[in-house]
């Protein structure tokens, strides 16, 4: 029988421990003593296990393993992680809801979100998005506003559908995101059963300088698979990890889960006269203007050794682009390129990236740059590591090339609308999204709808929403109605 050594318990500061079952007192009856520096450190260090949760996103799952392009790019992108046919590059993708906290259930009717970390060569590239190719806003500066409507009541303490629905009735721009979550693909049965989006309109680049505006999709090699509210209420109930549960499993036993990324993209020139505003987050692009282009596989095959270091510590930041790749005009992603990093900054303290689930580490010797000191450095420098630059010591230089091609821009600033298109309105896209459904999945989108607009306890909201529904189709709009008039009889 194999006899291990048995290694020796010490302080953080490596001093041994000599007795870790049993407290200093003053005599063996008498009060603890300050003095016991093992006690006050595993208690200091209890105090602080958690950090604050994510105010959105708070519960997630994540995973290791590889994307692998399959397919020519280098016509519309010269990012170097999508070069050549056949190139691999490491990632890292969290999976989350967006509203409940981290105490929530997995198998709830909300938006998933699906955060990939690429780990290239030129730094890490970000593509934040959710399993939905469209949002409820498109404005940042209606953000906090959406999300407290989400979130919990201050006096309740839950969710309430007069916060929800009171909130839609006023953003009209919400209907056709309303009718995705309200719809089948409303609770997915797993995070391995769902297509992943970037959601937002980015910008590519080639070596010619020429600038393409892209979407991403992720498309599921497993299929896809959803829950009704029913068989949802019955998984949350037998186990509230069980998206996660699954997703550690399959990788457990060598299932690997795959999507398969597609682009749209369209030329940048024509934007501007495009039918309707391609930046706007609540539209998307039909495929008949702007087919799917397939790119490579993603693949899971390794889970984290430990969830809090590297799920919960994950930090994705839009605004982490690298050479090819840019924003956009989209509002909610301008938006989105600050409020992501600060939230890190704020969670995590500013030298998260050196944290190993976010530092770079395909880039020859990791992140050069001249940020210094502040809570938890670990960067060290050297003794005559100069932290400004120029400089005429060998410190790292810029290199003048933009990461992406310049964005024109004209006018006056201020607050404006958006540029209005022939088909720039809120409900065009939610009433053809209703009509590409099937009898059977129209009445169980109605039947979601009725049973939480029911609940609110204002006439006049109920009103706005239905106004809504009977703006993007006539039948909807009907339909909605009805339902919601013979559930508040009952």
């Amino acid at each position: 029988m194999r006899v291990f050594k048995a290694r020796t318990l010490t302080t953080e500061s490596g001093a041994p421990v000599a007795d870790n079952q049993n407290s200093t007192s003053a005599g063996v009856g008498g009060p603890l003593l300050i003095q016991d520096q093992h006690l006050l450190e595993k208690l200091a260090r209890f105090n602080r296990e958690r950090i604050p949760e994510r105010v959105v996103h708070a519960r997630g799952s994540g995973a290791y393993g590889h994307f692998e392009v399959t397919d020519d790019v280098t016509s519309f992108t010269h990012a170097d992680f999508l070069s050549e046919i056949g190139k691999r590059t490491e990632v890292f993708v969290r999976f989350s809801t967006v509203a409940d906290s981290l105490g929530g259930a997995d198998a709830v009717r909300d938006p998933r979100g699906f955060a990939v970390k690429f780990y290239t060569e030129q730094g890490n590239y970000d593509l934040v998005g959710n399993n939905t190719p469209v949002f409820f806003i498109k404005d940042p500066i209606k953000f906090p506003d959406f999300i407290h409507s989400q979130k919990r009541d201050p006096f309740t303490g839950k969710q309430e559908p007069d916060n929800v629905w009171d909130f839609w009735a006023h953003a009209p721009e919400a209907t056709h995101q309303v009718t995705w979550l309200m719809g089948d693909r409303g609770i997915p049965a797993s995070y391995r059963h769902m297509n992943g989006y970037g959601s937002h309109t980015y910008q590519w680049t080639n070596t010619a300088g020429e600038a393409f505006f892209v979407k991403y999709h992720f498309k599921t090699n497993q299929g896809i698979r959803c829950l009704s509210s029913e068989q949802a209420a019955e998984t949350a109930g037998k186990d509230p990890s069980s998206h996660q549960t699954d997703l550690l499993q399959a990788i457990e036993r060598g299932v690997y889960p795959s999507w398969t990324l597609y682009v749209q993209l369209m030329p940048a020139a024509e934007a501007a006269d495009y039918r309707f505003n391609p930046f706007d987050l609540t539209k998307v692009w039909p495929h008949r203007d702007y087919p799917l282009q397939r790119v490579g596989r993603l693949v899971l095959d390794r889970n984290p050794d430990n969830v809090f270091a590297e799920v919960e510590q994950a930090a994705f930041s839009p605004n982490n682009f690298v050479p090819g790749i840019g924003p956009s005009p989209d509002k909610m992603l301008q938006g989105r390129l600050f409020a992501y990093a600060d939230a890190h900054r704020y969670r995590l303290g500013v030298n998260h990236t050196q944290l190993p689930v976010n530092a770079p580490k395909a880039v020859p010797g990791g992140a050069q740059n001249y940020g210094r000191d502040g809570h938890m450095a670990l960067n060290s420098q050297g003794r005559h590591a100069k932290n400004y630059e120029p400089n005429s010591y060998d410190g790292p230089v810029e290199t003048g090339r933009p990461l992406s091609a310049p964005l024109a821009v004209n006018g006056h600033s201020g607050t404006h609308e958006a540029p209005l298109h022939t088909k720039d309105d809120a409900f065009y896209q939610a009433g053809e999204l209703y009509r590409l459904m099937s009898a059977e999945e129209k009445s169980r989108l109605i039947a979601n709808i009725a049973g939480g607009l029911s609940q609110v306890s204002r006439d006049d909201v109920i009103e706005k929403n239905l106004a809504h529904f009977h703006a993007a189709d006539p039948e909807y709009g009907r339909r909605v109605e009805e339902a919601v008039r013979a559930l508040r009889e009952d």
